[in-house]
């Protein structure tokens, strides 16, 4: 048991440093840009399901808290997360534990991940416009014209993505025997 609580924590750390890389990649907008942390979250929350997924989403957070620039820009420390975008980072941490969460109560197929993908996206593109909105004092419809509206394609996108990629990295790491399945699961295969 001590190896797979090692295991686990482990792929936990390397998928907080993913989404860091992944954070680099960048499209800027003015005030939101367009990042590779989601994607990141995705693939996370598909591969290590609900509650490691989570687990490394609050590494990640926890690691820009401190000061590292782990975050979009190569930015770090609290002010960020209090800032304009800190909800979608906060965000990251909810979807990744239900992206998760419906996978593990449903199936890890690709159609079951397409959908829990985008309910994550849905989660952090809301979380993000609420402290968009207060941070910045913002009308709702502003909110969701910055923060919303210029993300639902390229998030759709990124749903495909982190769902075809995220199956099948997690069948292959089962196959591996580097993750293993959840009981839930076992009985169903």
């Amino acid at each position: 048991m001590k190896v797979d609580r090692v295991r686990m924590i482990t792929l936990c750390a390397m998928f907080a440093a993913v989404t860091a890389i992944f954070a680099q990649v960048e499209i800027p907008l003015p005030i939101v840009p367009i990042s590779g942390q989601t994607l990141a979250v995705g693939l996370t929350a598909t591969i290590l399901g609900s509650r490691y997924g989570a687990v490394a989403m609050l590494c990640y957070v926890a690691l820009g808290a401190i000061g590292l620039p782990v975050f979009a820009e190569a930015k770090g420390g609290a002010q960020v997360l209090i800032g304009p975008t800190g909800g979608y980072i906060f965000g990251f941490i909810v979807t990744a534990f239900v992206t998760g969460w419906i996978l593990e109560k449903t199936k890890f197929t690709l159609a079951w991940a397409l959908f829990a993908n985008t309910i994550g996206m849905i989660i952090t593109l809301v979380m993000g416009c609420v402290q968009l909105k207060f941070v910045l004092d913002m009308s709702w419809t502003q909110a969701l014209t910055v923060g919303v509206y210029p993300f639902i394609i390229v998030g759709l996108i990124k749903a495909f993505l982190a769902s075809t990629i995220g199956i099948t990295v997690r069948k292959r790491l089962v196959q591996a025997k580097l993750l293993r399945l959840p009981k839930l699961e076992k009985a169903a295969s």
